[in-house]
């Protein structure tokens, strides 16, 4: 059985996109930097094991995930590339890293201590990246205490270093200071770190790679651009809101439903819980088989649309957990079976779409949360 409302997720997008990526790396100045693809929460609703190995095939360096669990769930899936963990480890079961051949993000002493101890055990050494915290004020090595913190770590001849990274807090906000403030502090640490490599690593040199780009960074400045560049949501055909972005990006995942019911609304009568319409005038309305429970945002009542015979309609009544209703009062014979775009295109005209960053714009949020909410009930098809 099927149900009404589903999710396709196109992989030939996803793939385009990342080439779009590159190209558009190899046109900035200088070196070009390598791509850690973004696959946490479930590679942004679009499916973690699918969109990743479309990834891996696409020529992605490494993988990035959220925690062990995300990373195990990749290799169950057959992927082959290292694979990043950004999370904590404070309170994770660290077996799953050997296990399953996982890269550690170490940001606290007493991380770099658990794992050393766990390599210790199995006779092992394990790759990690180093997290520098220049300024979000979460997870990492605070970057002005570095010349105490971090000779413990570097010293360990069971972790060998692979990369160094840090996060900015406020790429995506252009007028922010915050961000070049990060950037220097990201420089200053990396020299602090290869400084502690020249006199007690090999002396081959550096051999770690440094990243700090998410979506936003990438597009707003190359200087960040570093040895490799994490983009996320730009992967899956979405610019981060306020940025623009000149690379040629497609949407990789649509979300369609079908009409299941059609009535009328006399003047004077509400639609829904708390009767948040009221008909003025007689209203058509159809019923959709999409609510809460599948991810749409309750904040949608009269903010948002869906598409139905390549026409606008507006979302009027509450969401519930199963259900929304829209006003077809103007669109014609709508009949039970009809398709019902919430987000993708349904004709050839630009109004004739609906994206991520529409919808986040209509109830006050951000396109980031549109797709990873989507719920476990909603069946990801794969093109």
């Amino acid at each position: 059985m099927i149900r009404s409302t589903i999710a396709r997720v196109d992989l030939s997008a996803l793939r385009s996109n990342f080439a779009a990526i590159q190209q558009f790396l190899a046109d900035g100045r200088g070196a070009v930097p390598s791509i850690i693809a973004v696959v946490k929460a479930n590679a942004y609703g679009h499916g973690a094991e699918r969109v990743a190995l479309a990834l891996e095939q696409a020529g992605a360096d490494l993988l990035a995930c959220a925690d062990i669990e995300e990373g195990i769930v990749l290799r169950q899936a057959g992927v082959r590339v290292p694979v990043l963990v950004f999370g904590a480890l404070s309170v994770s079961d660290l077996d799953g890293l050997f296990e399953y051949s996982l890269t550690p993000s170490i940001s606290s002493p007493g991380a770099a201590r658990a794992v050393h101890a766990a390599a210790v055990k199995r006779r092992a050494t394990i790759g990690y990246h180093l997290k520098i915290d220049t300024g979000m004020n979460r997870l990492g090595f605070r970057h002005d205490n570095l010349r105490r913190t971090l000779p413990e770590v570097l010293a360990s001849d069971h972790l060998r270093l692979e990369g160094v990274f840090t996060h900015f807090a406020s790429a995506d906000e252009p007028q922010s200071p915050v961000f070049n403030m990060q950037r220097e502090r990201f420089d200053a640490a990396c020299d602090v770190v290869s400084g502690f490599r020249r006199t007690e690593g090999p002396p081959e040199g550096r051999h770690y790679i440094r990243h700090a780009s998410n979506s936003a960074a990438l597009l707003r400045d190359s200087r960040v651009w570093y040895d490799a560049v994490r983009p996320g949501l730009l992967l899956y055909g979405i610019v981060p809101p306020p940025l623009a972005s000149t690379i040629p990006l497609q949407p990789v995942m649509s979300l369609t439903s079908r009409v299941v019911a059609v009535k009328g609304v006399r003047p004077g009568e509400g639609v829904g819980y708390g009767w948040k319409f009221d008909a003025e005038t007689p209203r058509t309305i159809a019923v959709v088989p999409a609510g809460y429970a599948d991810g749409l945002d309750t904040r949608l009542c009269g903010r948002g649309h869906v598409l139905i015979r390549g026409r606008r309609v507006p979302i009027v009544g509450a969401v519930s957990m199963d259900m929304i209703t829209v006003d077809v009062t103007d669109v014609g014979e709508v009949q039970p079976g009809d398709e019902v775009v919430l987000l993708g295109r349904q004709g050839d005209e630009s109004w004739q779409h609906i994206d991520a960053r529409e919808v986040a714009a209509a109830i006050g949020t951000i396109p980031w949360e549109i797709v990873c909410r989507l719920g476990t009930r909603i069946e990801r098809y794969y093109d």
